[in-house]
């Protein structure tokens, strides 16, 4: 695929996310024009004059067709991938960064998949966590084969209920809001990424709704992946925890298991906290969202997309943003996640929901239409 002498860069979506890429496209070098879209025109002009963008829109299908733009980030709320992916695609641009989930139903999901392969377009789907360096480490090794054939793994992922309280209060459409769609999927995603070349062919799960049934979801949701080749997976996240645990968002555990070795991994961040007199912040912020109650007590460097220094952003996120920029003016290969990566997340994340729902195991692979007959 042809590479890009300069970016002439369109970020649709301006909230949280949107704003730390815009900053760092404005500060990298090779982007020499940034254009901002957002259905809010205050909140979009705000980080417009932040950043010194050279343009500013409501309209996705006004910044994807200036001549300018060759290289489109989706960084929309988790339902509005759609239109705006797929107008991208429209245009010709074959340049395409895509938060995660690909999209939250099933066949729109499919449906950008398949522009995307018909249009030959290098899109990147945001599985930020890939870019830290514990996990690439971890799949430099598992790739070298140092703990043989995996055969067991067993993934938990706790977190901050402020997660699912600012997602779903900010959109009536939350039927597929669910913990593995809109977060259990970076620890999913992880783990398939550390397994890459198995094929999961059944999953069986439960899900438990108590803490968050007022917000019309799921509390927590465990389920058992079996592989063709019969490794077992076990994947878990509890959405739930209470406002004042001190993980601003995410903590892991993975274990992995082969014939030859093991890999243990505790990614909860315990090893850094803060206590303090003083009220804290919410550890995950999003269009002004603030805890119900004072939090005092933090674990550091618990927040996915990294940390502030001296007012710039550093971490996994940048790591993110930067490495696909150059990935697409200089061709390098990176850990991004695909398109068709964020498709098989999203089928499996919600096969976990739907045998949850059902009560029964699920066989594998799904057609994205079956979703509907539930």
């Amino acid at each position: 695929m042809e590479n890009l002498d300069r970016i002439g860069l369109a970020i649709i979506g301006c909230g949280t996310i949107g704003r730390i890429r815009a900053e760092l496209a404005r500060q990298y070098p090779g982007v020499d024009w940034l254009g901002l879209c957002d259905i809010s025109a205050e909140r979009g002009k705000v980080l417009a004059d932040d950043v010194n963008a050279d343009f500013f829109t409501t309209s996705a299908a006004e910044i994807v067709a200036r001549p300018e733009v060759n290289a489109v980030m989706v960084l929309t709320d988790e339902n509005n991938h759609t239109e705006p992916a797929l107008l991208a695609i429209e245009a010709g641009h074959k340049k395409l960064f895509i938060e995660k989930p690909l999209a939250t139903d099933p066949c729109e999901s499919a449906q950008i998949l398949e522009a995307i392969t018909a249009n030959d377009v290098d899109a990147r789907i945001a599985y930020t966590q890939r870019f830290r360096r514990r996990f690439l480490t971890i799949k430099e090794r598992l790739t070298n084969g140092q703990i043989g054939d995996v055969h067991s793994v067993i993934t938990r992922a706790f977190m901050n209920r402020m997660v699912p309280i600012a997602t779903i209060a900010k959109t009536t459409q939350r039927k597929n809001l669910t913990p593995m769609v809109v977060s259990g999927t970076h620890s999913f995603d992880m783990s398939m990424w550390l397994m890459e070349g198995k094929t999961p062919v059944s999953v069986y799960a439960r899900s438990t709704a108590k803490a968050l049934a007022d917000l019309g979801t799921k509390d927590s949701t465990f389920g058992l992946f079996t592989m063709s080749d019969g490794t077992i997976f076990s994947m878990n996240i509890s959405w739930g925890l209470p406002v004042v645990w001190p993980g601003a968002v995410y903590g892991i555990e993975i274990g992995i298991v082969g014939t030859k070795g093991v890999i243990d991994v505790e990614d909860t961040h315990r090893d850094l906290v803060l206590a303090t007199e003083e009220k804290l912040p919410a550890g995950y912020t999003t269009r002004s969202f603030e805890p119900p109650m004072e939090r005092h007590v933090d674990f550091l460097t618990s927040y996915p997309p990294g940390d502030i220094w001296n007012g710039q952003f550093w971490g996994p996120m940048r790591e993110e943003t930067i490495s696909w920029f150059t990935r697409i003016m200089m061709g390098i290969d990176t850990p991004h996640a695909s398109a068709a990566d964020g498709h098989r997340n999203l089928l499996l994340t919600m096969a976990m929901d739907r045998s949850a729902a059902l009560g029964k195991e699920i066989a594998l692979p799904i057609d994205p239409e079956e979703f509907d007959l539930d």
